[in-house]
């Protein structure tokens, strides 16, 4: 007995191919579609979007970038600009300063000249009417002295 035993036993072997294969089959396969049911299509349907997300943050990020890059170059050409006028403004405020500088400067000489002629005019006016006061008094003067002498006589 111990020899059948040993040798004779063939039921619970390593390949034993009765109703449990089947039933392992069915099992495996149920268990796969409940595993995609419930985990790999939500989980796969979050990594799609996931992805879809990161394409088009990547997309956005991009579009986002080259209308930096554009706006940036407008704002340097805006300054340059705004630079150049500003140095156009500068250069005609100093010819306009300048100009009237000299304006008031011309008018300032022509007003020095013109009250330098006044008073020269003034003072020439004052030393004839001197001179001519100054020969009145002395002709009065002369006469009298005249008169005094004549009358001491």
């Amino acid at each position: 007995m111990s020899s059948l035993f040993l040798f004779g036993a063939t039921e619970g072997g390593l390949f034993d191919f009765d109703a449990t294969l089947p039933l392992m089959a069915v099992q495996v396969v149920l268990l796969t579609f409940i595993l995609n049911a419930l985990f790999f299509r939500p989980v796969g349907k979050v990594v799609e979007e996931r992805e879809e997300y990161v394409i088009t943050s990547r997309a956005e990020a991009k579009e986002r970038l080259a209308q930096v890059t554009r706006l940036q170059a407008d704002l340097k050409d805006q300054l340059k600009q705004a630079r150049q006028e500003a140095q156009k403004l500068i250069n005609e405020a100093e010819q306009d300063s300048d100009k009237l500088y000299r304006e008031a400067l011309a008018l300032a000489t022509t007003e020095a000249n013109a009250s330098r002629e006044a008073a020269r005019r003034e003072i020439d006016s004052q030393r004839d009417s001197a001179l001519t006061q100054l020969n009145t008094d002395s002709e009065k003067l002369g006469a009298l002295i005249i008169e005094r002498l004549l009358a001491a006589q």
